[in-house]
C-alpha cells in the first residue's frame, strides 16, 4: 500500500518539479537527459517510452504511436515542443530517431505477428502446402513422403496423418516458424529432432515447436521481448527477429528438457512452464539478448 501511495505522490507530483528541477540545473529536458547518460538499447529506449508514456504532453504521448512516414514531422514537433536547440546537443535528434523507431517498430511487429497467427493453413493455398513439403524435405532428406496424408508425418513429432490440423492453435505462424528454423539451421534442427526421437527423451518435435510459437507470441504481446528487441535492433524490427526468438526457444528448450531429463512425455506441461520462467527472468535483465548459439553435435 505504501509503495502504491508513494507511486500515485511520485507520478503526480514529485517527478514534474524533479524534471522542472533538473531542466533548470543542466538546461536539458528529461528525453535528452536520457539519451547523454545512456548508451543505445534496451536501457534507453525503455526510459524513453517510460518518458513519453509519463508525459502530459500530447505531442510527446503520440510519439509511440507513429507511422514511420510521419517520424520526422513528428521528431520536429517533439523539438519545437521541448524547445531544443539542435546545435547545442547535435547527437540528441538521432538518438531519439532510433528510440523512436523500435518503440513503434515493435508495436508494428506485433500487428504482423498477430495477423500470421491468425491466417488459417489452406490446403488448397499452394503456397502453404509448399511450405509444408518443404518442411519435410529439409528435416527429412533422405525420405521420401509417400503421400500428402500418411502416418509418416508422425516421424517429424505432428499428431496425425495430416498436419495441417495442428496449426488451428497459432495458425501460419507455427509452420513459418518451423520452416525458418529448418532453412535457416538446418543441421541443428535435424540435430534437434534426432533428439526429439530419442527413446527415452523423446518428444513430439512438431508440436513442441508450434507450442514454442506460442511461448514466444505470448513474451512478445506482454512486451516482455522489447528488451531483447531493443538491445539486438537497432532501427525497426522486421519478422525476422520474431523468428530468430523462435529458433532460440526451439534450440534452447531441446538443450533445457536433455538435461532435465524428464521421466515421461507426460511431464512435458510441468517443464514447458519452467523452461518458459527461466527465459522470463533472462529477459528481466536489462542487457539481454536471446541470441542462438550453436554448439558441437551430440
Amino acid at each position: 500500500m505504501l509503495g502504491y501511495i508513494w507511486q500515485c505522490f511520485y507520478s503526480s507530483c514529485l517527478r514534474f518539479w524533479l524534471k522542472w528541477f533538473l531542466r533548470i540545473l543542466t538546461g536539458r529536458c528529461e528525453l535528452q537527459r536520457i539519451c547523454a547518460r545512456c548508451k543505445a538499447g534496451a536501457l534507453r529506449t525503455s526510459q524513453i517510452e517510460y518518458s513519453l508514456k509519463s508525459s502530459k504532453s500530447k505531442v510527446l504521448r503520440a510519439a509511440l504511436s507513429l507511422k514511420e512516414n510521419d517520424l520526422e514531422d513528428h521528431l520536429a514537433q517533439i523539438i519545437r515542443e521541448k524547445r531544443i536547440k539542435e546545435q547545442k546537443d547535435p547527437t540528441f535528434k538521432g538518438n531519439l530517431r532510433q528510440c523512436l523507431l523500435q518503440i513503434n517498430g515493435y508495436n508494428n511487429l506485433f500487428e504482423a505477428v498477430e495477423e500470421l497467427r491468425k491466417e488459417v493453413f489452406d490446403s488448397e493455398n499452394e503456397e502453404h502446402e509448399n511450405m509444408l513439403l518443404k518442411l519435410w524435405d529439409l528435416l527429412m532428406p533422405s525420405e521420401k513422403l509417400e503421400s500428402r496424408i500418411t502416418k509418416q508425418w508422425g516421424n517429424i513429432g505432428f499428431q496425425g496423418d495430416d498436419p495441417k490440423t495442428d496449426f488451428r492453435g497459432m495458425g501460419m505462424l507455427g509452420l513459418t516458424n518451423l520452416l525458418f528454423f529448418s532453412e535457416k539451421y538446418t543441421d541443428a534442427a535435424r540435430q534437434v529432432l534426432s533428439h526429439a526421437n530419442h527413446p527415452t527423451l523423446g518428444y513430439s518435435y512438431a508440436i513442441v515447436g508450434i507450442n514454442l510459437t506460442e511461448m514466444a507470441y505470448s513474451l512478445m504481446k506482454s512486451d516482455a521481448l522489447k528488451i531483447h528487441f531493443y538491445n539486438t535492433v537497432s532501427g525497426k524490427p522486421q519478422m525476422q527477429d520474431f523468428h530468430q526468438v523462435y529458433c532460440y526457444l526451439a534450440y534452447e528448450f531441446d538443450k533445457f528438457w536433455l538435461e532435465e531429463e524428464p521421466e515421461s512425455i507426460m511431464e512435458f506441461n510441468r517443464y514447458r512452464e519452467k523452461f518458459h520462467d527461466k527465459v522470463k527472468g533472462q529477459l528481466q535483465v536489462t542487457e539481454v539478448t536471446l541470441i542462438m548459439t550453436v554448439g558441437p553435435e551430440k
